[in-house]
């Protein structure tokens, strides 16, 4: 789509995925890509994207400063048997960078953690 088309001086990627970081054009790093894949993992979950807008003003303003709606809320289903899943996607999907996973091993640890657990029941 046009939305993820870069100019001179814009930031890329595709709105819907980006981090509150790289919306505002701080820094970002390797949190800022695991926060990308809690949105993914939070999308084929539920079918849906966490944070939704009208308009790219309201979707930037979503991700930067509201909660997402929780994934047990959206799929009470699957979180009744694996609260590990809301647990990796919550914590994905914080909007500071500290309260993120901190590395692509760390939420990899937490998944294969849960996947014991699912595997268990």
């Amino acid at each position: 789509t046009d939305s993820s088309k870069t100019k001179t001086g814009m930031v890329l990627g595709t709105p819907s995925y980006m981090s509150p970081e790289q919306l505002s054009g701080k820094k970002v790093d390797g949190r800022s890509d695991l926060f990308s894949l809690g949105v993914t993992f939070y999308q084929m979950l539920s079918g849906r994207l966490p944070f939704k807008g009208d308009s790219m003003a309201t979707l930037m303003y979503k991700i930067a400063n509201e909660a997402h709606e929780g994934i047990d809320v959206v799929r009470p289903d699957l979180v009744k048997q694996r609260p590990c899943v809301s647990a990796i996607i919550d914590k994905a999907l914080q909007k500071s960078v500290e309260d993120r996973y901190q590395t692509g091993a760390e939420m990899a640890r937490d998944l294969q953690q849960c996947a014991k657990e699912v595997v268990k029941k």
